[in-house]
């Protein structure tokens, strides 16, 4: 589906149920294996809502809202280090309201999921400290391997 479908069909059906593409929002979405329930947005976001919003890029992106402001948000993706600063109402097209796992429809309203997004959010600098170590130890790794590992 490409942007204009996107957009047409959120404005045609007010929803879009979409297969996860990307890791940005691991390990609450799984890449090519989960469904986005996504729709219009009415009003402006929340914290901890999923905004699916088009980069200057042009790019389509999933992350959550962090901080609301008053001219913009502050998002990030679940499994991202990097805040993603003055992302604006008009750059969002959609707002996640579900996830369809294995078969089955997990509401944004569920309590599981809501304390997902909680934990995930309120200890975000927490979660930065361990998805960085995360990333240096597999850097490392793959050193080592280059070095003793000759193929």
């Amino acid at each position: 589906m490409n942007r204009s479908t996107f957009e047409a069909e959120l404005e045609s059906n007010g929803r879009l149920i979409y297969p996860n593409a990307g890791v940005s929002m691991m390990p609450l979405l799984r890449q090519d294996r989960d469904l986005m329930i996504i729709e219009k947005p009415k009003g402006r976001l929340k914290r901890y809502d999923g905004a699916l919003y088009v980069r200057k890029d042009g790019k389509y992106i999933m992350h959550r809202v962090l901080k609301v402001r008053e001219n913009d948000y502050v998002i990030c993706g679940d499994n991202c280090i990097k805040k993603e600063r003055g992302i604006t109402d008009a750059q969002i097209i959609g707002v996640l309201r579900g996830v369809i796992r294995d078969g089955k429809e997990i509401s944004e309203s569920d309590k599981k999921y809501r304390l997902y997004v909680h934990i995930w959010c309120d200890l975000y600098y927490l979660r930065v400290s361990v998805l960085f170590s995360i990333k240096a130890v597999r850097a490392l790794w793959r050193r080592i391997k280059k070095v003793f590992v000759k193929k």
